[in-house]
């Protein structure tokens, strides 16, 4: 029997609470040519194996980057994942938890995330952390209304011009209808202190707070401290945003830096790419600040018997108080992916997370050394992790296609992700490389050869 629960005389009363005669008056909003009235583009239905059969082909178009040379990035990297993780979070009681409302029959979901606020914490260089986010660009924006709440009267907000252009429209999405006043700083893809210098300069009594990527989405590397220092002085507050959460094992973290707010996208540890999501997002800040925290933060206490315990606490979202007075309207947190985070990050520890880093760091100084001196291609990196930008002597996205054809995943071309406008000659030659531990010596060397071959013909 079909699962349809309404018949028309629901239907029809329902139409007319809303005061709309049928359906489609509900869509009025939408473009009329964006609107497909019929469903004559899909293909007719088929049997359980030539549904099978069709979705295989389908799958051997794709280039899996676990089988070939991958050098993408660009806010989603290609890291290992020890098979252990993935053991441990697909065990029943964790892959069916849900929200931990009732804390009586959830201390084993609360302990873990306790566990997990208390690394991000560390890691961000924070003294608080919440438990988790969607991901590193909801979180960020979600840092920047928290700004805004704490700078109360002041309506401005100042994006560098380094950070990834999908986490800025998110920001500018959640910004929209607010009334705040968004400056977005040029981006400087071969000079990154212009970058800083930008942000220093648009910095004024009006600015809640200042949003930087570090490394930024070209792979430069920034000291925050200058920017802090500055933003402080004009009373506003600095967001610092991480999207390779790995590189936190050999660099300074933010909060080290004088960040007041600091968000990342935890996808590098324990979360595969799975053809782009769930991703995890990080968010921490200083204790002070706690209450204005968005999303769940678990605490830790002790029951009537003096034993220690764990509870949601400070969770002032719109499911707990009045919708305006939340502090996020996330409704849920990356429970399963912030365990694999856990689980990757513990089963490293602070030697292993850092042995890693420095293997990312020392692959990429390998890319680095292949590229240097290649015909048609300038580094425009001088302090990375393990990301550069590249210069090429012609347009990055027929290379990038043209590499894809040799099977060679060749990294990002600029344009990609900063179209419009911004998609300028200056963006039309740069591709960013991304290196980690997974990229052998044999595909640094035959990127190397198919980047010679592509771009031996000289300037176009």
């Amino acid at each position: 029997m079909r699962y349809l629960p309404l018949s028309d005389a629901d239907r029809a009363a329902m139409l007319d609470a809303v005061g709309v005669r049928e359906i489609d008056e509900l869509f009025v909003d939408v473009p009329a040519e964006l609107r497909n009235p019929t469903l004559s583009s899909l293909p007719d239905h088929a049997g359980e194996m030539a549904v099978d059969r069709r979705f295989r082909d389908l799958s051997r178009r794709n280039l899996p980057a676990f089988e070939h040379p991958f050098f993408v990035g660009c806010g989603a990297y290609r890291h290992h994942v020890p098979a252990s993780v993935d053991h441990l979070i697909q065990r029943g009681e964790f892959l069916t938890a849900y929200t931990p409302y009732q804390p009586e029959i959830a201390q084993g979901t609360l302990a873990y995330l306790f566990e997990f606020q208390s690394q991000v914490a560390a890691l961000l260089g924070m003294e608080v952390a919440n438990a988790s986010m969607y991901d590193g660009s909801t979180a960020t924006a979600e840092a920047v209304l928290m700004a805004r709440r704490l700078a109360k009267r002041r309506e401005k907000v100042v994006l560098a011009g380094g950070l990834h252009p999908h986490y800025r429209s998110v920001v500018e999405t959640m910004l929209r209808f607010r009334g705040e006043k968004i400056a977005v700083m040029p981006a400087h893809p071969a000079a990154p202190s212009a970058d800083l210098a930008a942000v220093m300069a648009a910095i004024d009594e009006d600015t809640a707070c200042v949003v930087v990527q570090t490394p930024d989405v070209f792979g430069h590397l920034h000291d925050l401290s200058p920017l802090a220092e500055a933003a402080h002085k004009k009373g506003a507050l600095l967001v610092a945003v991480t999207t390779e959460v790995v590189s936190l094992g050999t660099v300074r973290s933010p909060g080290e830096m004088g960040a007041d707010i600091v968000v990342a996208e935890g996808q590098s540890l324990g979360v595969g790419l799975n053809f782009g999501g769930p991703h995890l997002g990080l968010f921490a800040t200083r204790q002070k600040f706690v209450r204005q925290m968005p999303g769940r933060l678990v605490g830790e206490t002790v029951d009537a018997d003096g034993r220690r315990g764990y509870v949601l606490t400070l969770s002032a979202r719109e499911q707990h108080i009045r919708r305006e007075k939340a502090t996020s309207n996330i409704c849920t947190n990356s429970g399963l992916a912030a365990l694999a985070f856990t689980i990757h990050l513990t089963l490293l520890g602070e030697v292993g997370l850092r042995r890693l880093a420095r293997l990312n760091h020392a692959r990429t100084l390998a890319l680095v050394r292949a590229l240097e001196g290649l015909p048609g291609v300038e580094i425009l990196n001088d302090l990375f992790f393990n990301e550069v930008t590249v210069r090429l002597d012609r347009p990055a996205a027929p290379v990038v296609s043209a590499l894809a054809e040799r099977d060679i995943l060749a990294g990002v071309p600029a344009t990609r992700l900063f179209g419009g406008d911004e998609a300028d000659a200056q963006m039309d030659r740069l591709l960013i490389l991304a290196v980690t531990e997974t990229v052998r010596e044999t595909d640094i060397e035959l990127l190397a050869q198919a980047l010679r071959d592509e771009l031996g013909g000289g300037a176009r």
